[in-house]
């Protein structure tokens, strides 16, 4: 397929199944539109990038549907600046699409080869505002915590309470929670003054979040 007609999917999948959702965000919207999300799964998958569901990008991991990537990036609050860590780098498309929004973006990724994959694909499309770490994502990155921002893209039983004291004040941390794997909530966490509000987003479903503080 040529550049435009993959330009011309995305255009469809931001107003038929993101916009037409409720989401609002302009930002949001934006690195949806740019975000060349082909590049972020195998050559033979790319024809179905744009469509309404996840896709497997190896080693038992999915890249998420683009609607639950826009939520889950609209939820954050974004603002160019602020600093955003995300556990589960996976394919590297939420991160670079909070690159995208002029975010500072700390990604934190368990599996080896999906963290070679993705340095390599983040470098080469340009997101340099993305830093890249091998290690298990439930410790968090403590040597650059306070973290404004922080989003889990995969689902964990409890919250991980180092990424609570990670999370800077005010901050916000967007996370699947679920004690049976597959009965998740997405959970909304807003810590301001000391205090911690959650919302329930309602059911999703995610890949295990595995490690010390996971599964």
């Amino acid at each position: 397929m040529a550049v435009s007609d993959f330009r011309r999917l995305r255009e469809k999948m931001v107003k038929e199944q993101i916009e037409a959702r409720g989401i609002k965000n302009p930002l949001v919207l934006q690195a949806m539109r740019k975000v060349p999300r082909h590049l972020f799964v195998d050559e033979a998958l790319q024809v179905q990038a744009y469509n309404d569901h996840p896709l497997p990008i190896g080693y038992g991991q999915t890249i998420s549907q683009p609607y639950i990537v826009a939520l889950m990036s609209e939820l954050l609050e974004p603002e160019p600046g602020l600093s955003v860590l995300e556990i589960g780098t996976g394919s590297g498309y939420q991160a670079a699409v909070l690159a995208e929004m002029g975010m500072k973006v700390y990604t934190v990724e368990r599996i080896k080869n999906l963290y070679l994959q993705v340095s390599k694909r983040l470098r080469t499309l340009g997101y340099y505002n993305v830093k890249v770490k091998l290690d298990d994502g439930t410790l968090g990155w403590p040597e650059n915590a306070p973290f404004e921002r922080i989003i889990v893209t995969a689902g964990a039983p409890l919250v991980p309470e180092p990424l609570l004291e990670q999370l800077a004040d005010p901050g916000i941390l967007v996370i699947p929670v679920g004690e049976n794997k597959r009965n998740q909530e997405l959970l909304k966490i807003t810590k301001t003054e000391g205090t911690l509000k959650k919302e329930n987003l309602g059911k999703v479903m995610f890949v295990d979040l595995v490690g010390k503080y996971g599964w």
